[in-house]
């Protein structure tokens, strides 16, 4: 089953912020550890791992690097928070709101996807819209991607999260709720979405499809971890972009690499792929590079900042939605410049998609 890209605002002071200093990664060494969970853009590290791409990779630029999976997600944010691991899978609303937010400089390496449809709002009734939410309770895991994904979809029509009640559910019981009588209205993700949206005289009112390019679903590294160690960073761009070529191929190769990550998420082939249709993937390292550099990515940034401010999680200290500085392609910086704790650097894939790794 697909874990929840969920982010909890409390976490980084659950952690105590037992933060390794800058301190402590700034050495060159030759082991390093990632961790990943199970969604459908981030299953090519289970099998980059599993083929031995990721190893063969790291030999050639004379280190290791362990590729573990961690079951539970905001777990995975947790341990890549406190310094256990150098990187980790999340979304860019988590990398800002978790290991950014608690003070750790945190570098998007591979901007791997965007969800095209794997989040939506759905509401009993044939022929509703969105609007129909008005007065309406909604169930939701509260302070996640489904949240930010409500709140854009209301802001798209006219209201806001005031004219309905977000209702706190955890994704194990949100199919089960949404077969009762009592709820009338669900936002989740895949293969959860597809449950209730297959259920009877019900509408798919929104989806991230109607917010492009927001979702976005990343490797994070410790900035100073790959400053001082880049090529830790090239391993991983090098072994991410020969599964991307591998899985998107029409090949039988390709078939046996989907079928091979479908098995690992615990569904068949036909359940993964319907999940890879709604999942943009950047299968080359040239799409990933355009998306990184745009002039759209600061914009939704600034729309994620705004969000995650006005619910708190930007920190106790946060004054404002720009309390935490992030740095983007052509020297572009949204937030404080002064408390710069996110980077999206396209340095990477530029090189994978030019040959040069």
């Amino acid at each position: 089953m697909i874990k929840p890209r969920a982010f909890v605002a409390a976490l980084a002071a659950c952690l105590g912020l037992s933060l390794a200093a800058p301190a402590a990664y700034a050495a060159p060494k030759e082991k390093f550890k990632v961790c990943w969970t199970i969604y459908a853009g981030w299953m090519p590290w289970e099998y980059a791992s599993a083929k031995g791409i990721v190893a063969k990779w790291a030999a050639k630029y004379n280190i290791s690097i362990d590729v573990v999976q961690v079951n539970d997600y905001i777990e995975s944010i947790n341990q890549y928070t406190a310094g256990s691991f150098d990187g980790c899978s999340m979304t860019n609303m988590d990398a800002l709101t978790i290991p950014a937010a608690g003070g750790v400089d945190t570098t998007a390496l591979i901007v791997g996807d965007f969800s095209n449809g794997n989040d939506g709002v759905v509401l009993k009734g044939e022929g509703k819209t969105l609007a129909d939410l008005k007065g309406t309770p909604v169930n939701l895991v509260e302070l996640s991607v489904s949240h930010y994904l409500l709140a854009r979809g209301l802001e798209s029509v006219g209201l806001a999260e005031r004219d309905t009640k977000v209702v706190n559910t955890s994704d194990a019981d949100l199919v089960a709720a949404f077969a009762t009588d009592g709820v009338k209205a669900v936002v989740t993700w895949n293969p959860l979405l597809a449950e209730v949206a297959a259920q009877p005289k019900v509408t798919k009112v929104f989806d991230s499809s109607q917010i492009p390019g927001e979702i976005i679903d990343l490797m994070v590294v410790n900035t100073q971890t790959l400053a001082d160690n880049p090529d830790f960073g090239k391993a991983l761009v090098g072994a991410w972009y020969e599964v991307m070529a591998i899985m998107s191929a029409d090949t039988p190769e390709g078939l046996a690499a989907r079928t091979h990550m479908a098995a690992a998420s615990g569904t068949d082939l036909a359940g993964y792929e319907a999940q890879l249709a709604a999942t943009r993937m950047f299968h080359t390292a040239a799409d990933a590079v355009a998306f990184t550099t745009s002039k759209e990515l600061p914009e939704t940034m600034k729309k994620v900042a705004g969000f995650s401010f006005t619910h708190g999680l930007l920190g106790e200290g946060a004054r404002s939605a720009e309390a935490i500085g992030m740095s983007f392609a052509n020297e572009v910086i949204t937030g404080d410049p002064a408390k710069l704790k996110l980077r999206f650097d396209p340095t990477f894939m530029q090189m994978a998609a030019d040959g040069k790794l």
